[in-house]
């Protein structure tokens, strides 16, 4: 997995584009800043956004080649955030967090709910949680996205995974992605916006 995400950032100018994905951004600049956690941040796109509005930002991924890439991003923006490479699966939070955002986070089976668990887990008391993912819908349409349905998320699987938050948004939408070229058309999602 690791080998994939080197090879994709390594080959691209840019993957998934510079500016920030919108329904991170939309609820992002209704929150005071404080601290966030953004895993799976790839090159830096949500990361530099949220420093530069005054976020403490730690940030990782699976891939030496998206931390380069947001880090210079951040050099390029001037501002700072905490970016590690580590294994999805390896992350143990050594604090909580105000916010954590899961933007196009796919994982399957009990990974995913291991790790869904870690992030509610991770969450301060009144804490938010920020999700953008693709459906299972998504399997039809080429805009992105894992080709297995197992990868896929629905808002009952979403619902469960997070049963210890008070859910104050979850729905799946229809929308035309512009972000980058590995994100790019009609695309099936969904969003959920949850308080600890």
């Amino acid at each position: 997995m690791q080998d994939f995400w080197n090879q994709r950032y390594a080959a691209n100018v840019i993957v998934y584009g510079k500016e920030p994905n919108g329904y991170f951004k939309s609820i992002l600049d209704s929150l005071h800043p404080s601290s966030l956690l953004l895993p799976a941040e790839g090159e830096g796109r949500n990361a530099v956004y949220a420093a530069s509005k005054g976020w403490d930002v730690t940030a990782f991924d699976y891939s030496a080649e998206a931390q380069l890439k947001a880090n210079a991003f951040a050099a390029e923006k001037g501002v700072k955030m905490n970016y590690t490479v580590i294994d999805i699966n390896q992350f143990i939070p050594e604090k909580k967090f105000d916010a954590i955002a899961l933007i196009y986070v796919h994982l399957s089976g009990e990974e995913r709910k291991d790790f869904h668990n870690k992030i509610a887990n991770a969450l301060a008391p009144g804490g938010i949680l920020i999700l953008e993912a693709f459906s299972k819908a998504q399997i039809h349409n080429a805009s992105g996205g894992p080709k297995s349905l197992d990868q896929l998320y629905s808002t009952e699987i979403l619902f469960k995974d997070f049963a210890t938050l008070k859910m104050i948004e979850l729905k799946e939408a229809e929308i035309i992605l512009d972000e980058g070229p590995f994100h790019h058309g009609k695309a099936n999602v969904i969003r959920l916006m949850a308080k600890k």
